[in-house]
């Protein structure tokens, strides 16, 4: 089994988020005043993110945990 890297997972991470919400055409700032979370942190890579955060991602984007992890957050 191949050995996880925090940093690399971190910035998968943080390509998913800033596809998806580009995808809804939304700046940092508004997904920001929508929500609470600072998007800025997480797509720098520089911020793990809480499960909790991570669910009230998916309901801001309207999507289910499964398809966060989908294909495109692969690679």
């Amino acid at each position: 089994m191949e050995k996880l890297s925090k940093d690399q997972e971190l910035l998968k991470l943080a390509r998913r988020v800033a596809q998806l919400r580009d995808e809804k055409g939304v700046s940092q700032q508004n997904a920001f005043n929508d929500t609470g979370i600072h998007f800025g942190r997480i797509e720098q890579g520089k911020r793990d993110i809480s499960y909790f955060t991570l669910m009230k991602l998916c309901q801001y984007f309207e999507i289910s945990l499964h398809d966060f992890f989908d294909g495109s957050f692969e690679k």
